[in-house]
């Protein structure tokens, strides 16, 4: 009888196993899908306080809120990307303005230090160029056309995803919570769909609160650069103020870039006594917008959308990043605001979960 129990015991860790093995091989395989389905679900509740006003206040019917919602929303999107067009136009014009004999001269003086420098140790740099066969490098062209018209069809087909996914997700607002409430025991049930209410109003809160916080940023870059009379300064601030969705790294990201291209937008000036001073000035204005984003923006928005200390988001975002890298960094605050809800829903009575729920 022990015998039996035992066997039994093991053939069913056996299955355990091989099963979580199949289940995490098959959420790896769809992986893609689950992106979309994540992403599609961020986009809902994003959208929702727009459906929700065009069916309550205007007296849209919901398919014509969710419909006008995605158009203004998709409209939204393709704005930005030829916002940016004039700016790529900007830049090119801009290098085009650099002395191309002084350029080749300073390269070549590099190329003879470096030569130098090597030979010292030895080293035949040019030599090592020669016997470079660049003509091979040339026949991996047509592989990277291939690999870039592979990534834009990818880009395509998982935008179409989104949108579609989402279409129905706004749609019908439960589609997803029943989703959830399927694989939840029946016992749980209508306390997981009550967790889910409150995850789903905290949510949007949140992302609503990210738009806030970008849309602030943007303005403060705007001033900025139209200050200095940076061209495209529109785009570069919003471009700026959008990478700041991600965590701490985004901002110093932002600043490379507004720097640099500060930089190219005078080109033809003065270096020492017109472009870098003006990029330096730049440089401590954004570092003052950024002090107030950290501050006084974020704070008041986070505390207040996902009712948490800022020292509790800055030490989930810290952990999520150690974690996770900048995904972890990303998603660290939502995941947390909503495993907040489900243990104060659950282990309402544990002293450390009333402690970090007692905003709730």
């Amino acid at each position: 009888m022990n015998a039996k129990i035992i066997s039994n015991g093991i053939l069913r860790a056996i299955s355990i196993i091989i099963g979580s093995l199949l289940l995490g091989y098959f959420l790896y395989a769809i992986q893609s899908a689950i992106v979309y389905l994540i992403i599609a679900a961020v986009i809902s509740l994003v959208a929702r306080p727009i459906v929700l006003f065009l069916r309550m206040k205007l007296k849209f019917p919901n398919t014509l809120a969710v419909v006008s919602t995605m158009i203004l929303m998709l409209g939204f999107l393709i704005g930005i990307i030829f916002m940016f067009i004039p700016l790529v136009e900007e830049q090119s014009k801009s290098l085009s303005l650099l002395d191309v004999e002084a350029l080749q001269n300073n390269i070549q003086n590099v190329i003879y230090e470096i030569d130098y420098y090597f030979s010292k140790k030895g080293i035949d740099v040019l030599s090592e160029l020669k016997n470079i066969d660049f003509s091979n490098q040339f026949k991996e062209i047509p592989n990277l056309l291939n690999t870039v018209v592979s990534i834009l069809g990818s880009l395509s087909i998982g935008l179409f995803s989104v949108f579609f996914i989402s279409f129905f997700f706004m749609k019908d607002s439960r589609l997803l919570k029943n989703a959830v409430l399927a694989i939840i025991p029946n016992t749980t049930e209508l306390r997981f769909s009550k967790s889910l209410e409150t995850i789903n109003s905290l949510l949007s809160r949140y992302f609503i609160g990210l738009i806030l916080q970008i849309t602030i940023l943007f303005i403060l870059y705007t001033i900025i650069l139209l200050s200095f009379g940076i061209s495209n300064a529109i785009v570069i601030a919003l471009l700026c103020a959008f990478l700041n969705l991600i965590p701490y790294i985004g901002p110093l990201v932002g600043g490379v870039i507004m720097f640099t291209l500060s930089m190219t937008s005078n080109i033809g000036l003065n270096f020492q006594l017109e472009i870098l001073p003006t990029s330096c000035y730049i440089m401590i204005f954004y570092l003052i917008a950024q002090l107030i984003d950290n501050f006084i923006s974020q704070p008041i928005i986070f505390s207040k959308t996902t009712k948490s200390h800022p020292l509790e988001i800055f030490l989930v975002i810290i952990i999520g990043g150690l974690l996770f890298g900048v995904v972890g960094m990303i998603v660290a605050v939502p995941l947390y605001t909503a495993i907040k809800v489900i243990l104060k829903e659950f282990l309402s009575e544990n002293k450390i979960v009333k402690s970090l729920t007692k905003d709730l």
